[in-house]
């Protein structure tokens, strides 16, 4: 697999669900992804559904009319096809691949530490890039959400994590995130490691990654919360159903145009 320490070139595009796919709508997302594309193939991959069937329909007419270049299909129904040849040939020069929505989980025992995520990897580290939406975008992190109760107070024993496939360190990853009422288990996740950032994204929102940089696009918000000056919290301590307790918890709400740098945790709105 490729070396974790390599300084990727390319861009993220996470998108927090139910993004704009009307031919008829802005398409404010997805026309960014196209452009960032820059003509190039693109590659849709629907591992995360267990019935992608649709999927690639919508996508293609979403598409079709926003410069980017031809649209295949990348599914994986089972571990052991991840390294079929004619799956790996789908992403020989691609110039972008995108993620859509389902479970998170399929993602990651489908294709992780496979070819497949390899070839992702790589593209990534060359300056392509690499979109997901929904549980699209929860797998970019190191570590992921993949269950805990939405719109009410977090529970210290309600929350499930998996490893993620990493292509962002020190985050993670929550989506679906007003429409849901998910401040409750972001809040709950940055608690059990306040070294990472919660990034709550809104649905037809987005971040656009660079580097250690990022901007807002779309009509919604993004939540960042930053657990590094917790003076309190309970989540060691307290039993399974307690709810959680968390003192001088910092958050930020970014909407389109605002930047936010993940190394300095610091917002920014450039004028």
């Amino acid at each position: 697999m490729a070396d974790q320490e390599t300084t990727p070139r390319g861009t993220l595009i996470i998108i927090g669900g139910h993004e704009d796919r009307d031919p008829k709508g802005k398409r404010t997302i997805l026309r960014e992804f196209a452009r960032r594309s820059k003509g190039g193939k693109v590659v849709l991959a629907t591992v995360a559904s267990h019935q992608p069937e649709g999927y690639f329909d919508e996508y293609e007419a979403a598409f079709a009319d926003l410069e980017s270049g031809e649209l295949v299909e990348l599914y994986v129904e089972e571990r052991s096809q991840a390294s079929d040849r004619d799956k790996l040939d789908v992403l020989d020069d691609a110039a972008g691949i995108f993620f859509s929505g389902g479970d998170q989980l399929r993602i990651t025992s489908q294709i992780g530490d496979t070819r497949i995520e390899d070839k992702v990897r790589r593209l990534y580290e060359r300056g392509g890039v690499i979109a997901g939406t929904s549980a699209g975008a929860s797998v970019m992190s190191e570590t992921m959400l993949v269950q805990g109760t939405s719109r009410e107070t977090h529970r210290i024993g309600d929350l499930h994590m998996a490893p993620g496939m990493g292509l962002v360190r020190d985050v993670i990853i929550d989506q679906h995130f007003a429409e849901r009422g998910r401040m409750g288990r972001l809040l709950g996740a940055v608690a059990h490691n306040p070294r990472v950032l919660g990034l709550g994204i809104d649905e037809d929102t987005a971040i656009v990654l660079e580097g250690d940089r990022f901007e807002v696009i779309g009509s919604g918000g993004v939540y960042v919360v930053d657990g590094s000056h917790v003076t309190y919290c309970n989540v060691a301590e307290a039993r399974a159903e307690c709810s959680l307790s968390m003192h001088d918890v910092r958050v930020h709400v970014l909407s389109s145009g605002d930047h936010f740098d993940l190394k300095a945790r610091q917002p920014s709105h450039p004028r």
